[in-house]
């Protein structure tokens, strides 16, 4: 079941690596403590699963060994396996694992690859396949092409507001309602990466962020984040208030970031201003210092842009980087 999971998440052309037992074994049987048969049954096994799910043995050397996986379903020849019969195959949060493999998307020919087979950073604003062949509700290519128009547009504002935005100051970065990863794209940097997060309860745009050759994940934003503390330089926050407003208290969203803000990290707000009025009212006693700023189209638009810095400061000492509010 494992490699199956690792098949679903693995792009049609990608690796998978495997160091360590039963890699090897020959050498390090007797420190693992286990019989030449049992170590060699378990590679033959791996081996023989690999080959089901069409991944192709590219390389064995020492403590490793690399399998490829087919570009596509039409180049397999395999017919060993069970096939999963979802009609969303995207569908897998909160849900248990099944013991099935999930089938690629179909191509025309047997040397399409699946997923397009555009290199990054070609990747990051070409059309990606799920949106190009209409499998994203609601989402064309025009569409698509004016989000991107709309992100640059507005993290050009972001760097006039803070001109350290791009630079190593703000290394990992966090976009908390990553849509079509439109942002973490405008942004691209050598000096910073950014962890796209798409919100449970919003559009499933998670794999068009992978196609673009992004890093994602999926999060209800009512629960903990799992990192650790003071993980994040920089966290932009894109309606997320509004998206949750029925959902659970702004509070708690608030000191969840809190917690994951490194001191003197900025998170930056864009929401309705009514909605950012009382985040700002919040965040004063958190000791973040803020500021509103008005959209890029004029201060008549109710949409707001909401700065805020989180002060470095020790509980019981009174010293802290920024004034107290």
């Amino acid at each position: 079941m494992y490699l199956k999971e690792v098949d679903r998440v693995l792009r049609p052309g990608g690796y998978w690596i495997l160091s360590g037992p039963p890699i090897n074994w020959k050498t390090y049987y007797k420190t693992w403590k286990r019989s030449k048969e049992d170590v060699q049954t378990e590679q033959r096994q791996i081996e023989a699963l690999a080959e089901s799910l069409c991944w192709e043995k590219k390389y064995e050397k020492g403590d490793m060994a690399i399998w490829k996986k087919k570009v596509n379903t039409k180049s397999c020849k395999s017919k060993s396996v069970n096939v999963c019969q979802t009609e969303d195959a995207d569908d897998v949060w909160y849900k248990k694992m099944d013991t099935c493999v999930t089938p690629s998307p179909e191509v025309t020919n047997a040397n399409d690859v699946a997923v397009g087979a555009l290199k990054f950073p070609a990747r990051l604003y070409a059309v990606p396949p799920r949106i190009a062949n209409g499998l994203v509700d609601g989402v064309t290519t025009e569409s698509y092409q004016e989000d991107n128009k709309l992100w640059k547009k507005h993290v050009n504002t972001y760097k006039r507001i803070n001109n350290l935005i791009g630079t190593t100051r703000y290394r990992n970065v966090m976009d908390m309602n990553a849509g079509l990863g439109g942002f973490a794209a405008a942004l691209e940097s050598r000096k910073s990466w950014v962890m796209n997060v798409v919100p449970t309860i919003a559009k499933n745009t998670l794999g068009v962020i992978y196609e673009r050759g992004l890093i994602g994940i999926y999060h209800d934003w009512c629960e903990g984040f799992s990192t650790y503390p003071r993980s994040y330089d920089l966290i932009h926050a894109s309606g997320v208030f509004s998206l949750y407003k029925n959902e659970c208290n702004l509070e708690d969203i608030l000191l969840e970031m809190d917690r994951i803000l490194r001191p003197e990290g900025t998170v930056i707000f864009r929401d309705e201003v009514d909605v950012l009025n009382k985040v700002r009212k919040i965040v004063g006693g958190m000791r973040w210092d803020a500021k509103i700023v008005d959209h890029e189209d004029g201060p008549l638009v109710p949409e707001k842009i909401l700065v805020v810095v989180k002060q470095y400061w020790v509980a019981g000492s009174g010293n802290s980087t920024s004034n107290d509010q």
